[in-house]
């Protein structure tokens, strides 16, 4: 019999929540524990606190409620107390069976998807983060529209109604068509743009290293470590979601661009995937992938696996990958992994050394030696060669000078001229 689980009270200024998970063997439970663990967290991000649990063995999910009457009824009898004020399932409801569960109990009722977005909204601050947000919640209200109006429209604002805004949240299903469609054609213009730019960066042809890694695991506090970069640091989960791209010279003296991404988690939203498409398509240019993990959380395996198939479904598992064990300074439990690692501490800024000593040869890898002659006319990317490039020797010659050079494949195509034998 599934029980309810008391936690400590905390100031009522925040919506007090049910999580509810379900499991279809009794093999599942633990997984679906582990998974209410983190639903907690993300309820708590999005701002609410986290008064009770329930799990249940649902063997046949019920097509109207998700769950069976009996525990609607438990579920109703503890709204009715008013000690609750949100429903978070851990599992995606069709919009009849979420309409139906508001119907009977009462107070609004959201699934992880739902939560997962408006976290989404809460943390989006660029343009074009606002709109890729904005456009991924109005295809997950579309199918929940009912008649003229959204069927929670009447619960009052809150977790779950952050983001398009009251008024959208009421709109007919013909202008909620016209809206993602308007969202669509704006974020194409916000595309041609970073086009753009990324062909501008791809002009200067550095090394573009991008951090992956699962929500929390530490992107951002070791990009400010590695760059200095002012970037957003938090204890919480999606405490970034808009890129950032910085310069970090290497200890070859060669530079290259460091990018932060999105965290990825757990039954990550197709919505959100389809949203932020152009921001993962950045990471589609990388020469490097770095997977920050945190090792110190308990079920970082489960982590790394929910990151690779992430990646699996944007098409990027090709790209070169190094994992970095992060919080390597919290790391007390038994399950380390079996091959020599790379651990850091990014907060302590512990280890840092021989990680970009990794990155230098990782990228090494890739290089070719060639021959570079420049003609004293056009002599102005010798500078470039030696800010960008390892310069093995050079020899001044009566018209120009020769470079012995080793490069990457993006140098290559930029001075492909100069190379000596290249008609």
């Amino acid at each position: 019999m599934p029980s309810f689980q008391k936690t400590c009270p905390q100031t009522p200024t925040f919506e007090n929540a049910l999580l509810v998970g379900c499991y279809r063997s009794s093999r599942d439970k633990k997984k679906t524990l582990d998974s209410l663990d983190e639903l907690k967290r993300l309820a708590e991000t999005a701002g609410a606190i986290v008064r009770h649990r329930l799990v249940q063995e649902v063997r046949k999910i019920d097509p109207s409620t998700y769950i069976k009457s009996g525990k609607v009824e438990e579920i109703l009898a503890l709204a009715q107390s008013g000690d609750l004020h949100v429903i978070i399932f851990d599992e995606d409801l069709s919009p009849t069976q979420n309409r139906n569960l508001e119907d009977v109990i009462g107070v609004k009722v959201l699934d992880r998807t739902g939560l997962i977005l408006d976290i989404f909204a809460k943390r989006a601050h660029t343009k074009e983060g606002k709109l890729q947000v904005e456009l991924a919640q109005m295809k997950y209200l579309l199918p929940r529209l009912v008649g003229k109006g959204i069927h929670f429209s009447r619960l009052g604002g809150g977790i779950g109604t952050r983001g398009p805004g009251e008024t959208q949240l009421e709109v007919d299903r013909r202008r909620a068509r016209e809206r993602i469609s308007r969202l669509q054609q704006e974020l194409e213009g916000l595309k041609r743009h970073r086009k753009i730019h990324r062909e501008k960066r791809e002009a200067i042809p550095l090394p573009i290293v991008t951090l992956v890694g699962y929500t929390n695991a530490g992107k951002s506090t070791l990009m400010k470590s590695l760059t200095g970069a002012d970037v957003f640091v938090a204890d919480t989960l999606f405490a970034t979601l808009d890129p950032t791209v910085r310069r970090l010279k290497l200890p070859s003296n060669r530079e290259i661009l460091l990018t932060d991404t999105v965290g990825f988690v757990n039954k990550l939203p197709h919505q959100l995937i389809e949203a932020f498409h152009s921001t993962f398509e950045e990471v589609r240019s990388s020469d490097l992938l770095l997977h920050v993990i945190d090792i110190s959380h308990p079920l970082y395996r489960q982590q790394v696996t929910a990151v690779e198939g992430v990646l699996r479904d944007l098409e990027l598992d090709s790209i070169s990958l190094i994992k970095i064990y992060n919080k390597m300074d919290l790391f007390h439990h038994e399950d380390s992994p079996e091959d020599p690692i790379i651990g850091i501490s990014a907060l302590k800024k512990e280890g840092l050394k021989n990680l970009l000593l990794s990155i230098d040869d990782h990228l090494s890898k890739n290089l070719k030696q060639v021959s570079l002659f420049f003609p004293y006319e056009d002599f102005q990317p010798i500078s470039e060669i030696y800010k960008n490039c390892r310069v093995l020797s050079r020899k001044d010659l009566g018209k120009g000078v020769r470079l012995s050079v080793e490069m990457g494949e993006k140098h290559l195509n930029r001075y492909q001229r100069f190379i000596e034998g290249h008609k």
